[in-house]
């Protein structure tokens, strides 16, 4: 009796050192993975700010020390001496140009400086070294760059700088900035936010309070469920048969009277807006009905109890404890709206654009284009310009992430 009433407790404790073997096994599975992602990202973090920074040796156009004034150099000239500079160095043509653009006694003393140096003195890049090789080879870098000849200099830059910030697009990698593309992102993810963010919550609403189990209503949570998985080219595909062609007159302005002829063809910022809102909508009903149903049904009992409607139930209950979720997962479905490419290029985003949208109707690029453009280009400076342009993508991308994590901390209920 004792040894029959000994073996299930030998069974037993065999079979928890065993799960606790397959327990350990799993746990450093695990976490290989996580180091593997980690180390992963970090080599690919690390290879962006590495061609990102470092050494470039330019080449100026016209020597700074040409420009002197009564012997007194560019950086301690005044705004009027400057100005002098300017007017005869640049054709009449060019200056009247502009002052169209901006009149000169609205422009401070560092534009007209900035100006000098952009349209003037021109400078060039003439060679360029990633972060690695300006730190291992500075002195052999130094040694083979002749800054004592006059107009030749040697600087270690950081290409995310605020002119690249606020500059526009320019063939010229010295002057070329992102100033037109984040504003382009900004103007279509903020038609995305407008259409999906409403249609998403209203549908989700209805298909998890509304809707009965029937077989119609099964495909179309089915067919969601499928949605959200689609390659994005091929909501491009959409987005071009419907916004670009057969709404053009909605899509371009010419309904209201807003189009322009250069941005008439339906290839405007309200096309990527509402074909990006495709793309995300799916996911935002996914989340937003995954939040609804996370509310706990006794506070949907405690609002019938004293009398609530349906729609006050939903309204004044549901729709409150779900937030944090819902504001969550439309947040990163719209982050991965801001990285998107193939759709914006097959609706017609410009890869060269020389001007900041004005409204909806307007012609546009984006970041992720823009990225695209650059790294296609042959020059080395370029790719430094991606890198830069990189990194200025991956910083809105995390303050989009940080502001879900804020949202879903500050509204987040606890029952």
């Amino acid at each position: 009796m004792n040894e029959n009433d000994n073996s299930p407790k030998i069974e037993f404790s065999d079979n928890v050192k065993q799960r606790n073997r397959s327990g350990k096994v799993w746990t450093g599975i695990f976490q290989f993975s996580t180091v593997v992602g980690m180390v992963a990202l970090g080599i690919l973090l690390l290879n962006i700010i590495n061609q990102s920074t470092g050494y470039v040796h330019y080449e100026a156009k016209v020597d700074p020390d040409t420009l002197a004034v009564n012997g007194v150099s560019l950086e301690e000239q005044s705004k009027e001496q400057l100005l002098g500079v300017l007017q005869a160095s640049l054709s009449q043509g060019a200056y009247n140009k502009l002052e169209r653009e901006k009149p000169f006694a609205e422009r401070s003393r560092g534009e007209v400086y900035d100006l000098i140096f952009d349209r003037v003195v021109k400078y060039k890049v003439e060679e360029t070294w990633q972060l690695w090789d300006s730190i291992a080879n500075s002195a052999e870098i130094k040694a083979s760059v002749p800054v004592e000849q006059s107009g030749t200099e040697l600087r270690f830059v950081f290409w995310v700088n605020g002119d690249f910030l606020r500059r526009q697009q320019s063939s010229d990698p010295v002057l070329a900035g992102v100033r037109t593309a984040i504003l382009g992102s900004l103007w279509t993810i903020g038609v995305t936010i407008l259409v999906a963010f409403p249609l998403g919550v209203m549908a989700a609403i209805y298909l998890e309070e509304y809707a009965a189990d029937t077989w119609i209503n099964r495909i179309i949570q089915t067919n969601i469920n499928n949605l959200a998985g689609v390659p994005s080219i091929i909501y491009g595909i959409l987005g071009l048969a419907i916004f670009v062609r057969v709404l053009e007159p909605f899509t371009s302005g010419a309904m209201f009277g807003l189009s322009d002829p250069t941005t008439a063809n339906g290839r405007t910022l309200m096309s990527a807006g509402l074909t990006l809102a495709l793309l995300v909508l799916p996911l935002i009903i996914i989340n937003s009905q995954e939040a609804i149903r996370a509310v706990p049904g006794s506070l949907r009992n405690a609002s019938y109890g004293i009398g609530a409607t349906k729609w006050q139930t939903v309204w004044a209950h549901v729709l409150p404890n779900s937030m944090p979720g819902i504001l969550t997962g439309t947040i990163l479905a719209v982050s991965r709206a801001l990285g998107e490419t193939a759709p914006l290029v097959v609706i017609g985003a410009s890869t060269v654009i020389f001007f900041d949208p004005e409204n909806v109707f307007s012609k546009f690029t984006t970041l992720p284009i823009q990225i695209y453009q650059w790294t296609s280009r042959p020059q080395d400076e370029f790719q430094f310009l991606a890198a830069a342009a990189i990194i200025v993508l991956l910083a809105i991308l995390l303050s989009l992430n940080a502001a879900a994590i804020y949202l879903r901390n500050r509204f987040s209920r606890r029952y």
